[in-house]
C-alpha cells in the first residue's frame, strides 16, 4: 500500500468528520511524503504539539508520533494545505490550549508528567469552561485526525506499525489477531 492510499482509507475512516484540509489534500491525491516541511511554530508551541501527538499516539512496543515525525507533517500540513482562515482557527485553539494548561497547572504542557497531561485534556475536554468548549473541541479533533494521518502515512507507521505484504497468502477472515499481533496491509 503506497502513503496516497493510505491516506485515503484514513479519509474514509473519519467519515464526514473528516477536517477540510485533509479532504482537499485526499481530493487532489497528494503524497504525504511530498511535505516539504514548515517553520510556522514557536519553539514552545513545537515542544506542546509534539508532546499532544505523543498523548494522542504513544510509544508503546510500536514506537510513538514523535518517533514518526508527526510533528513536522503537522506543521507542513498547516503551511501547505490550511487556508489563512482554518490556519489562524488552529492557531486560536493552541493558543486557547497553552494558556489554559499554564493556568491550570503553571507549567507547559510538554514540561506535565504524562498523568497531568492527561488529566487536563480530560478535564478541557469536558467543557469546564463552557464559553471556550468549541474553540479546544475543534483544535483536538485537528490534532487528532493530523496525527493519525501524519502517523500512518509517515515511513514508521507504514513499515512498523504495519507489515506490508504483497502477497498475504490465502484469505483467512478467521485468523486468531493474538497470533500476528499487528497489522496487514497489501
Amino acid at each position: 500500500m503506497d502513503r496516497r492510499t493510505a491516506l485515503k482509507s484514513l479519509g474514509l475512516m473519519f467519515g464526514t468528520s473528516l477536517i477540510p484540509p485533509l479532504k482537499a489534500a485526499i481530493d487532489e491525491d497528494f503524497d504525504p511524503i511530498l511535505l516539504t516541511g514548515a517553520d510556522i511554530f514557536t519553539s514552545d508551541q513545537r515542544a506542546d504539539i509534539e508532546a499532544l501527538s505523543e498523548i494522542i499516539l504513544p510509544e508503546t512496543d510500536t514506537p510513538g508520533a514523535s518517533e514518526a515525525q508527526v510533528l513536522n507533517y503537522i506543521e507542513s500540513m498547516l503551511q501547505e494545505w490550511y487556508s489563512l482562515e482554518h490556519r489562524k482557527n488552529f492557531m486560536n485553539g493552541l493558543n486557547y490550549f497553552q494558556n489554559q494548561c499554564f493556568l491550570l497547572n503553571k507549567k507547559p504542557f510538554n514540561e506535565l508528567k504524562n498523568e497531568l497531561q492527561l488529566d487536563l485534556i480530560v478535564t478541557l475536554n469536558t467543557g469546564i469552561d463552557k464559553t471556550n468548549y468549541n474553540i479546544f473541541a475543534d483544535f483536538f479533533e485537528e490534532m487528532r485526525q493530523l496525527t493519525i494521518t501524519g502517523y500512518y502515512t509517515s515511513e514508521t507507521g507504514m513499515t512498523v506499525e504495519r507489515h506490508y505484504l504483497p502477497i498475504p497468502g490465502k484469505y483467512d477472515g478467521a485468523y486468531p489477531y493474538n497470533k500476528i499481533k499487528t497489522l496487514f496491509t497489501s
